[in-house]
């Protein structure tokens, strides 16, 4: 059975996220029988086998023009799917994964879930932050 894991929203962003089409109970990050990670952010997604995941970790307390909406980073080329500023869990990728707004791919995706434990115990700590 697949393993959906919602995000975790804080309804004072909505206005940043609803345009989007986000929906609280549809979208989040789904763990496909068949091997695949899947995140949907609304008109969003991003999507590879579980074998091109390298790890995942938890990180915390963001700044909201960092964390809310669809963003790509600036530092780095990873991208967020975020929903509140409180955490996430930054997932990473073997090969550049592609999505709407990159077509280069992204090597990271953080993503606001609620269950941050039980998410990266699914697809296993990150060695390189340990």
């Amino acid at each position: 059975m697949n393993q959906f894991f919602p995000y975790a929203v804080d309804i004072k962003f909505a206005p940043i996220w609803l345009p989007l089409g986000v929906r609280p109970s549809k979208d989040g990050v789904t763990i496909t029988d068949d091997g695949r990670f899947r995140a949907t952010y609304g008109f969003l997604r991003l999507e590879t086998q579980l074998d091109n995941v390298t790890g995942a970790h938890i990180t915390r307390s963001y700044r909201w023009w960092t964390a809310v909406g669809a963003r790509v980073s600036f530092v780095d080329d990873g991208l967020t799917f975020g929903t509140n500023t409180r955490a996430g869990v930054c997932v990473h990728f073997r090969e550049k994964v592609p999505s709407a707004l990159g077509l280069k791919g992204y090597s990271a995706l953080t993503v606001t879930v609620a269950d941050l434990d039980g998410l990266v115990q699914i697809l296993g700590a990150d060695e390189s932050q340990s």
